[in-house]
């Protein structure tokens, strides 16, 4: 079992920046894609993006290209996803999650593991 803990939300004005952190316990996940999502309120969770096992691979959401930048840190057993020139329309909650397979995949069901979320409100 992989337990998945967020951390690193808050409230931030438009334009701002927010660093997520997402750390791993249980056992390690140097072997999985590790992925953010978000879910904001009356919409579906969503993919913002997923970094490969190494992280040689990442992939991220049309709509966050260029803002975000998801990283990992094997040895530390942690995933991050800094957010720059945050939008209103960045406001969710933000979910981490592991997917066994070494393939990046979007879906919400691909995924093996999850977070209970953190909450980025921007405020325009």
């Amino acid at each position: 079992q992989v337990q998945l803990v967020e951390s690193g939300g808050g409230l931030v004005q438009a334009g701002g920046s927010l660093r997520l952190s997402c750390a791993a316990s249980g056992r390690a996940v140097n072997n999985y894609v590790m992925g953010w999502f978000r879910q904001a309120p009356g919409k579906e969770r969503e993919a913002v993006a997923s970094i490969s096992w190494n992280g040689g691979r990442t992939y991220y959401a049309d709509s966050v290209k260029g803002r975000f930048t998801i990283s990992r840190d094997n040895a530390k057993n942690t995933v991050s996803l800094q957010m720059n020139s945050l939008k209103p329309a960045d406001t969710a909650v933000y979910y981490c999650a592991a997917d066994s397979a070494n393939v990046l995949r979007t879906a919400v069901d691909q995924y093996d593991y999850w977070g209970q979320g953190t909450q980025v409100t921007v405020s325009s």
